[in-house]
């Protein structure tokens, strides 16, 4: 199947799932996640009709930058080591996955702009996942505070990958409550307006509970 009918089913699930939650489909983003498949593959994505393209590596993104950054918004959303800030701070418009005060450090240092983050946060409390704690969220974002080139545009998670449903459900519930938390603080660099949640086997689920932005890999551009 080619992205264009890929993209086709995609829209219609965000559709369906934004009527049964009483929402909009165009609060919803699309990340094209291009991390394993090549420059020509992200290529048809964007002629497909996508913008928004994610990966989680440096040099994979500085690949895709190279050849196609007239045409796309570039998100980082793997582990984002403090070494390899310099190499794509001026290449993405989001970073999302900002889960120490180490890497906060580093982009405020780097970026020549506001540099749009979100807080990763490791709502399922696995082992294997990276992020913050969730009760550790809003002492967090205050001390993000102290670094003027960040602006914390959202929260982002990874749900575990499972059948259980109802355990997928919660804890985006569980970010969307966060999220809420973090809105009410009223704190002008924490907006918090963006959720990024949702990937290829989930994403149905996350746009019902509020997701903003979606990471779609495999069901869309393939392996």
């Amino acid at each position: 199947m080619d992205v264009s009918s890929r993209l086709a089913k995609i829209k219609a699930d965000i559709e369906q799932a934004c009527e049964r939650a009483n929402r909009l489909p165009e609060e919803v983003k699309i990340i094209a996640v291009t991390k394993y498949v090549t420059v020509e593959r992200a290529k048809e994505a964007l002629e497909a009709g996508i913008l928004h393209l994610g990966e989680n590596r440096d040099d994979g993104l500085l690949a895709k930058w190279e050849v196609l950054k007239e045409n796309a918004v570039f998100h980082f959303i793997g582990t984002l080591q403090s070494r390899k800030v310099k190499n794509i701070i001026d290449k993405v418009e989001y970073i999302h996955s900002l889960d120490r005060l180490s890497l906060a450090k580093e982009i405020n240092k780097r970026a020549s702009r506001k540099m749009k983050c979100f807080v990763q946060v490791n709502v399922s409390g696995e082992e294997s996942k990276h992020g913050i704690s969730p009760e550790e969220v809003t002492d967090f974002v205050k001390q993000l505070e102290e670094y003027p080139n960040i602006i914390v545009c959202g929260l982002m998670t990874m749900a575990p990958y499972t059948k259980d449903n109802d355990f997928i459900r919660t804890c985006f519930r569980k970010l969307k409550e966060l999220q809420k938390m973090v809105q009410d603080l009223n704190l002008e660099h924490a907006p918090c307006n963006e959720l990024s949640m949702g990937m290829s086997n989930d994403y149905i689920i996350a746009v019902e509970e509020g997701a903003t932005m979606i990471r779609i890999g495999s069901a869309l551009v393939g392996e």
